[in-house]
């Protein structure tokens, strides 16, 4: 009985070794390595598509995302070059007492900007005027009725802002990243990877 047993063990286990190098006993599977050196087997899943219809909810959210992505892009440029020329007339100030003086500096960098910029930002829609004014804060720490009123006198402000007033907008109205304007600034940091541009 002893030998029976011994005999059956002893070919059971030679069957297992011999099944052990067979052709078809491994599995080639990929491998990923952990961050910790351990190497553990993964695989990959094709990409697998699903379309369904977009609700009218989310259709409004990408048609006004659209727009104000579209509209950033065009006006940003326009919101640097204030920022550039803001600096640059400051500098031009910082020791200019007579008024005549600094009346005349100011002129000058005004008729520079409309040469460069007076067709394009006509064409601008109302809704792109609005963005224009968001950006031109962001980059001045200034709003637009104070640059005027700084730049031009208080007139001239109270004389824009009624203009922009009738439009549904305001010269003072300020840019808050973390609120009201988070879009804008999600897209703006975009824009700016973009061109290029630093803070």
């Amino acid at each position: 009985m002893k030998k029976c047993i011994y005999l059956l063990i002893t070919v059971l286990c030679s069957h297992a070794s011999q099944a052990q190098q067979g052709v078809y006993d491994t599995i080639k599977v990929n491998a990923c390595v952990e961050l910790n050196g351990d190497t553990i087997p993964c695989s990959w899943l094709d990409p697998v598509f699903v379309n369904a219809k977009m609700s009218e909810k989310w259709r409004k959210f990408h048609k006004e995302w659209n727009r104000l992505r579209n509209a950033v892009y065009v006006t940003y440029p326009y919101a640097k070059a204030a920022s550039e020329t803001m600096k640059e007339i400051n500098a031009q100030l910082v020791n200019v007492t007579d008024k005549k003086q600094r009346r005349t500096i100011i002129r000058s960098k005004e008729k520079e900007l409309k040469s460069r910029f007076a067709d394009k930002l006509t064409k601008l829609s109302v809704y792109q005027g609005k963005v224009l004014m968001k950006l031109i804060n962001r980059e001045t720490g200034t709003n637009c009725y104070e640059i005027i009123e700084e730049y031009k006198g208080g007139f001239n402000a109270g004389f824009w802002q009624s203009i922009a007033f009738i439009f549904g907008s305001s010269l003072k109205q300020s840019y808050n990243p973390q609120g009201q304007d988070q879009a804008i600034e999600v897209i703006v940091q975009d824009v700016e990877k973009m061109y290029g541009y630093r803070r």
